[in-house]
């Protein structure tokens, strides 16, 4: 074995691709997440050392291939400078920069590099808690910090705990004969009679209530055969306790959540500004591979229209939301057709000073590409892509 400085390494902990380089005083270690990892391709553009290279995308992200076995993109442990560049712009956060086992980017602390401006706000005031940008979210990036309630567990909170409110418990003692109904309807009203004596020949006692285990269902009053119940409840805030927020380092800017919030709560900006088209007569159907891999869940398979309202027209085997597609390119690195999607990006949200390094990041990935099926005998087993300049 060789004593000489660097020593290079690439080992694999699971799905973690793990690139070494060992000074003769520190290691660096680039850590790729190949499940976390999209195949977007960013990062192969952004690599000043032209060290990571396009996988099997398609293959791996559709589960043909296990992310345990490749991953979407392969990193060369020699080539790489372990500058950080690929984590910062990575938008899935896939990869992560060690320096003698911490994470580290000396090159945002030296501030030689922007960042993604990221505008994800959840607006406490106007959030209600409710679970739609939770169930929705394609990256798992909402932390819905609410008490799990008796409605979705059998072991969850009582229904009557979700809500700030006061709750008045009025027994007219004129009226209230003691007859125990209420006591045994409820949980939260005992009914405690005192001794029968024959000094006294009457029944006399008190109703005793626990304010904790009353949910002001009214059902004492309506029962109580002399009407001296009342219930009064008084909410004092409608709203769930708890909090929504939006997990910074996972989410995407695909902007489902901020769409489809009922209260107008959230604001998401999309990081990448542009356009895609999908050319759905070139597209082989059955295919599917782009609606798989597409992290965003922005992809579709269009639903049959009856014969009747075909009107000779052919209907569209594929198709696009864009409202919610983030223009990250992993639906055309895994195209297995050609010229089927086509990706135009005119502008990256980033906050920072744009270096001359970023500058010509941003020239390569504001390049419009599609995907290309003729491969290059010499990069079998790489995706090609083709810029649109020379299609």
């Amino acid at each position: 074995m060789s004593n000489l400085y660097p020593k290079f390494s690439r080992t694999r902990d699971g799905v973690k691709v793990v690139m070494e380089q060992k000074l003769l005083q520190h290691t660096n270690n680039l850590i790729l997440d190949s499940e976390t990892c999209t195949g977007c391709g960013i990062c192969v553009e952004a690599c000043p050392e032209d060290a990571i290279s396009l996988g099997l995308v398609g293959a791996i992200r559709r589960g043909a291939i296990s992310t345990v076995d490749d991953a979407p993109v392969s990193v060369d442990a020699e080539k790489c400078s372990y500058c950080g560049v690929c984590v910062i712009m990575c938008p899935f956060n896939a990869l992560s920069l060690e320096i003698d086992g911490e994470e580290k980017l000396p090159i945002l602390e030296n501030e030689g590099f922007p960042q993604y401006d990221m505008v994800t706000v959840i607006d406490d005031e106007k959030c209600v808690r409710c679970t739609i940008c939770d169930e929705i979210c394609p990256r798992e990036a909402i932390d819905r910090d609410v008490p799990l309630f008796e409605g979705a567990d059998d072991e969850g909170v009582a229904r009557q705990n979700a809500l700030t409110a006061k709750t008045e418990f009025v027994v007219d003692d004129e009226k209230c004969n003691y007859c125990g109904i209420c006591g045994a309807l409820c949980p939260a009203i005992d009914v405690k009679h005192k001794p029968f004596t024959a000094e006294t020949g009457t029944v006399d006692g008190e109703v005793i209530w626990t304010e904790d285990l009353c949910d002001a269902c009214n059902i004492c009053a309506e029962a109580c055969p002399e009407e001296a119940i009342t219930v009064k409840r008084t909410v004092e805030s409608k709203k769930l306790p708890g909090t929504v927020t939006i997990i910074q380092e996972e989410c995407c800017t695909c902007t489902w959540c901020s769409q489809n919030c009922p209260e107008e709560a959230i604001t998401v900006e999309k990081i990448f500004e542009g356009d895609i088209t999908f050319n759905a007569d070139k597209c082989p159907s059955g295919c599917s591979t782009c609606v798989e891999v597409c992290p965003c869940n922005a992809i579709y398979l269009p639903t049959p229209k009856p014969a009747k309202e075909l009107k000779r027209e052919q209907e569209d085997v594929i198709a696009v939301n864009k409202d919610f597609c983030m223009l990250c390119g992993a639906c055309v690195n895994a195209c297995p057709g050609e010229d089927i999607i086509v990706l135009k990006r005119t502008g990256i949200r980033v906050k920072g000073k744009e270096t001359d390094l970023f500058k010509t990041i941003k020239a390569k990935l504001l390049t419009p590409r599609t995907s290309q099926v003729r491969e290059d005998q010499a990069k079998i087993g790489e995706v090609q892509l083709k810029r649109m300049e020379t299609a």
